[in-house]
C-alpha cells in the first residue's frame, strides 16, 4: 500500500479541485491520500463524490482532514487532524474563527507588501485564491506574477512572508494542547505537520512536543520534504521516546509547489494504528 497523508486542495492553498486531487491520487499509484486543507473541510464532499465516481476496479480510500493554524510561545506550528466529525460545535467554532482571521490577515500582508514595492493587489490574491480560504501561498503566488520573487518558495523568506518575515502579520492561531484536546473530542487523531522544518521559522522544542504527546498527540509526521536525514533521524527517535506513531507525507498542493504527490508516505501498520484510534468520521472508499 502507498499511503499519502497531507494533501491541499483549491478549497486552501492547493491548485487542484478536490476531484483533480482523487484524480492526480490514482495517477499515483496510491491507495490512501488525506485531504488536509488548511482550517476547513469545505472540500470533502466533492472528494467523496469523486472517489464514489470512479471507474469501476479503481481503488482509492480518501482520508478526510484538515491542517490547523497553532501557536506556542510565538512559534506558529500545524496540527493535522484526521477523521474527526465535521459537525462537532466546538472544534468547527474554532476552525471559523480560524479561517475568520485568515481574511484579515490576508488583506494586511498585501498591504505590507505593497509598503515595500510589491505591486500587488487584494482582488489579484483573491483571483488566485478562487473559492479558497486565502493563505501566504495565494500572495506567493501573486509576488511570482508582478515578478518580485522567482518562486513561491523563494516568498517565504525574512525578506517578505516568512514567520516573522518584513510581511508577515499574525493571525489566531490555537494553542496546541487545545488543539489537540478539541480533535480529540471531536473523535479525531491528531498529527504535528512538519515538525522540523526549520526553513519555514522557529521550530518549537521537545518539551512543547513532549507536553502534545501528554495531551493526546498520536503522531509525527517525520518524512517530509522539509526535512532533512539528520532532522528526520532525530524525530524518530524522540518519537520513540515519546510514544508517538511516525508519519510520511508529501504535503501536496498541485503546482504550488514542486512536491510530487506520494514524494512521501506512510507505512500500513502506522495508517491502521491511527484509523483504530479514530470516532468521528470514516475513511471515504472505492
Amino acid at each position: 500500500m502507498r499511503i499519502d497523508l497531507h494533501a491541499h486542495s483549491n478549497a486552501s492553498d492547493g491548485t487542484d479541485t478536490p476531484a483533480e486531487l482523487v484524480a492526480a491520487a490514482v495517477a499515483a499509484g496510491l491507495d490512501v491520500v488525506a485531504l488536509t486543507d488548511h482550517d476547513t473541510v469545505s472540500g470533502h464532499a466533492d472528494a467523496a463524490e469523486a472517489v464514489h465516481a470512479l471507474p469501476e476496479g479503481t481503488r482509492l480510500t480518501v482520508v478526510p482532514g484538515a491542517e490547523l493554524s497553532c501557536v506556542v510561545d510565538g512559534i506558529s506550528m500545524h496540527l493535522l487532524a484526521y477523521l474527526f466529525d465535521p459537525e462537532e460545535p466546538e472544534f468547527a467554532r474554532e476552525r471559523e474563527l480560524v479561517r475568520t482571521d485568515r481574511f484579515r490577515r490576508g488583506r494586511a500582508i498585501v498591504e505590507r507588501c505593497r509598503e515595500l514595492g510589491a505591486e500587488i493587489s487584494w482582488e489579484q490574491v483573491r483571483r488566485i485564491a478562487g473559492a479558497g480560504s486565502v493563505g501566504r501561498p495565494h500572495i506567493a503566488s501573486a509576488l511570482v506574477e508582478a515578478g518580485v520573487v522567482a518562486t513561491v518558495s523563494d516568498a517565504f523568506t525574512a525578506d517578505w512572508l516568512a514567520n516573522g518575515g518584513r510581511a508577515d502579520v499574525r493571525k489566531h492561531e490555537t494553542d496546541p494542547v487545545e488543539a489537540v484536546r478539541l480533535v480529540r473530542a471531536a473523535g479525531g487523531v491528531p498529527v504535528f505537520a512538519h515538525p522540523g522544518a526549520v526553513k519555514r521559522g522557529l521550530t518549537v522544542s521537545d518539551q512543547v512536543i513532549a507536553d502534545l504527546a501528554a495531551a493526546g498527540l498520536a503522531a509525527l509526521e517525520v518524512d517530509h520534504t522539509d526535512h532533512d536525514e539528520e532532522t528526520r533521524a532525530r524525530l524518530r527517535g524522540l518519537a520513540g521516546e515519546l510514544g508517538l506513531l511516525v508519519t510520511g507525507s508529501s504535503d501536496y498542493h498541485g503546482a504550488r509547489k514542486t512536491v510530487r504527490l506520494g514524494e512521501y508516505t506512510t507505512e500500513p501498520a502506522v495508517y491502521e494504528a491511527l484509523l483504530a484510534q479514530a470516532r468521528g468520521a470514516k475513511p471515504i472508499e472505492r
